[in-house]
């Protein structure tokens, strides 16, 4: 392999330690009725109806999590910010303990995710399905973007114990406000494409067609601080047709799997 595959640079450290990793980060643009449709009452679109797909290998708390994360901008309490509608992850012990302190929606999900030279491929699959596909050449070191932080809403919610799906709340629905600090310690500007995939457990394509992509590029963050807490409560009533969701996820469901066809 020549010299000059190699020749983007990057953070260097330990050889084979993941907190050397990238994060691939694309951004792409849907139809704005498409967003609204999957968010809550008290949760509004903002003004770009823009879907970020965040695809990483990172150690938590000190072993490797491959995952997959998908949000929507919106509006809460005035703060732009993103919907969160999934943390796909392969490391289960951080899935359960995530949903019920935090109302941090994660589901199990296979993802692959490499960069030999630089070509750059990931691939994330559920309950049998490939869901999305990306493969690309990085291309050239980016602008470093400036300190900013990152607003992601969250949902803590539980319904009441029993069979029936009416019977209310054991924990009425509140949104959970998690601000993360972030420098950049390295970023390249990736060229390839975005593929989203038919599957019935995480219908990205369905729900969220992509309609122009809008960049991609690999991302080394600097993490500065996190902080999360209860942001307010949302209406019970309002949000009954938003309590049934596939897996751990946002995507609406049906007793905790694809609503039939």
């Amino acid at each position: 392999m020549s010299e000059s595959t190699y020749s983007l640079g990057g953070p260097q450290g330990n050889t084979g330690d993941i907190n050397n990793w990238p994060m691939l980060k694309v951004i792409y643009r849907t139809d704005p009725e498409k967003i609204a449709a999957l968010l809550p009452p008290g949760i509004e679109p903002s003004d770009e109806p823009h879907v970020k797909v965040i695809v990483y290998n990172f150690p938590v708390p000190d072993v490797p999590e491959y995952g997959v994360l998908m949000t929507v901008n919106a509006r809460y309490n005035g703060i732009d910010g993103e919907y969160t509608l999934g943390y796909g992850i392969d490391q289960e012990s951080a899935i359960f303990t995530s949903q019920s302190r935090n109302g941090q929606p994660k589901f199990p999900c296979d993802t692959t995710f490499y960069r030999v030279g630089n070509k750059v491929v990931a691939r994330c699959s559920h309950q049998g399905y490939t869901f999305l596909e990306f493969s690309g050449e990085a291309t050239a070191v980016a602008e470093h973007e400036p300190d900013f932080d990152m607003h992601e809403w969250w949902i803590k919610v539980s319904g009441a114990v029993g069979s029936n799906m009416d019977a209310g709340y054991d924990f009425p629905p509140q949104v959970v406000h998690v601000r993360s600090g972030y420098s950049t310690q390295h970023r390249e500007q990736v060229e390839g494409q975005l593929k989203l995939l038919d599957s019935p457990w995480d219908p990205i394509a369905k729900m969220l067609p992509m309609r122009e992509q809008l960049s991609a590029h690999l991302w080394w963050p600097i993490f500065k601080d996190r902080e999360i807490k209860l942001a307010g409560k949302l209406d019970p009533d309002g949000f009954k047709p938003y309590l049934d969701v596939i897996s751990g996820s946002r995507w609406p469901g049906f007793m905790g799997a694809p609503k039939p066809e």
